[in-house]
């Protein structure tokens, strides 16, 4: 199917269902090369990057990385992304929807900080980039890497040799809620790779259909769906991105924004929905008790006049009930309160659930 300029595999024959429970008993290959890998050079590095993103770039250790958002001046979301310190650059792992206007953005603010005497540029890494994900990663991986897997904690990342390939960079983290890692790989050696994992009987390739189903399970935003330009770190519940010195600094964009959101609270949150019965589907109307819309139009609004959306939305392969995602104005966002969701012009209930909707396995060295 057409995803963000590529065309990329719903699944790889086993199906839907079975490739994701094989992740989550087993473990899969998800490719992820469409994300856009940058790195970013210069003793100004980590001041370039918090000039525009929320989290705590500087307090990084050598090969630790971060979850973090590019945020614009209303306080609304640009994209999500990982950065990682290294010992001489900052890895920066971006969405493939928003590669463009993220690179315009590194690009042009990179410019103007070269034009003020700074020392900072950012390169395009034209490596691969292979997901490795599920309960026996570490059994598969570890069988080539001369590295101890154990030591490697969550959100940290290792340049190591993988399976006879050099110059790999292994970063224990993933979009599926369970122990992975994804491995950043010289492009002409990516298949040798791949092969080499897949000759392991417990690996399936995956495609996207599982990823969107695993992602949502493990109550992970999509970016287009969930959070967007329109949507701010405090409405999404992403607030735990912002470190405690840059609450204080305030030196981000959207920052007057967002802290005033803080402290008054949002007037609408993002919260996970159950319900049994047909499926709940992106855009499909959030009602309350007497009927009325309760949540927020989704971004780009594909019904304008419907004032409340889900925002992604599917059965649940490991929990056999529908799971999604949707805002709806604070006081309705408590977990327990029962809404309706409208399918196909008839209400069904649903539940204010908390996320992740499937415990999260990931891993944190002793």
């Amino acid at each position: 199917v057409p995803f963000a300029g590529w065309t990329l595999p719903l699944h790889y024959g086993q199906g839907h269902l079975q490739s994701h429970l094989h992740t989550r008993r087993h473990c899969s290959l998800f490719d992820v090369s469409h994300m856009l890998q940058t790195l970013v050079y210069g003793r100004d590095r980590v001041r370039f990057m918090e000039s525009l993103v929320v989290g705590d770039i500087a307090e990084l250790k050598p090969g630790q990385g971060t979850l973090t958002l590019l945020t614009n001046e209303k306080g609304g979301i640009t994209d999500d992304l990982i950065v990682t310190n290294t010992s001489d650059h900052l890895y920066v792992v971006s969405n493939a929807a928003c590669a463009d206007k993220d690179l315009a953005i590194l690009r042009d603010r990179a410019a103007q900080l070269q034009a003020t005497g700074s020392d900072v540029r950012v390169e395009v890494s034209d490596n691969a980039l292979l997901a490795l994900q599920g309960p026996s990663m570490a059994r598969v991986l570890q069988a080539g890497l001369s590295d101890d897997l154990a030591k490697l904690s969550f959100m940290n990342s290792i340049t190591t040799t993988v399976f006879g390939v050099p110059g790999c960079r292994v970063t224990r983290c993933g979009y599926t809620g369970e122990d992975g890692v994804e491995i950043s790989v010289p492009a002409a050696r990516a298949v040798e790779l791949a092969e080499h994992l897949l000759g392991v009987p417990d690996v399936w390739l995956a495609g996207l259909a599982a990823r969107d189903s695993l992602r949502l399970e493990a109550g992970l935003c999509l970016y287009g769906n969930d959070i967007d330009e329109t949507v701010t770190p405090a409405e999404a519940g992403l607030m735990w991105t912002l470190g405690k010195r840059r609450r204080v600094a305030m030196d981000f964009p959207g920052a007057a924004v967002i802290m005033a959101q803080v402290k008054e609270k949002p007037r609408r949150r993002r919260v996970g929905l159950t319900s049994v019965g047909p499926a709940i589907r992106p855009h499909m109307a959030i009602l309350g008790p007497e009927g009325r819309p309760v949540g927020r139009p989704c971004s780009p609004p594909p019904y304008p006049h419907i004032p409340g959306t889900v925002t992604s939305g599917c059965p649940s392969p490991c929990l056999g009930k529908n799971i999604a995602m949707g805002y709806v104005e604070a006081a309705h966002s408590r977990t327990g309160t029962k809404l309706t969701v409208e399918v196909r012009k008839k209400q069904h209930p649903a539940v204010i659930t908390k996320m992740p909707f499937v415990p999260t396995q990931y891993y944190m060295a002793k």
